[in-house]
């Protein structure tokens, strides 16, 4: 079917659309912690990089990574449609997690990324947080 608007139109009207961010994934892993008693945590917080989850106490900041996204090794699919733009997008969106990791340890805190898919398993997801928390 054919797009009803012109390619600038359209790129204005998606433009204005704002991210609310990967809300089913960060209430998956807040209920894994619930479900396991892992206590500390706190979302929304006003720090760098705006990580998922902090542990403020610790120093510990969690981001859940969705696999498209953030370009998962395993799970992530390359758009035919528009490729350069999203190789490049998807480029910027591994730089900027990179710097972000690297300004968050320079401040000393303990940084962990999971990714969207390791929510399906989630002992081994458990494990490197709780390994993350006993660092501390």
């Amino acid at each position: 079917m054919a797009d009803v608007f012109t390619q600038a139109k359209r790129s204005e009207v998606m433009s204005r659309i704002r991210s609310r961010g990967n809300r089913d994934t960060e209430l998956a892993l807040a209920k894994l912690f619930r479900r396991h008693g892992i206590t500390g945590w706190r979302r929304n917080q006003h720090v760098f990089g705006k990580p998922d989850f902090i542990f403020p106490k610790l120093h510990m900041a969690v981001f859940v990574d969705g696999c498209f996204w953030h370009a998962c090794p395993k799970h992530a699919t390359k758009p035919r449609n528009h490729a350069a733009f999203w190789r490049k997008k998807l480029a910027a969106n591994q730089a900027r997690d990179r710097k972000v990791n690297r300004t968050l340890r320079a401040a000393d805190w303990r940084v962990v990324r999971i990714w969207e898919h390791e929510l399906q398993k989630p002992t081994r997801c458990l494990a490197r947080i709780r390994k993350a928390l006993l660092q501390r």
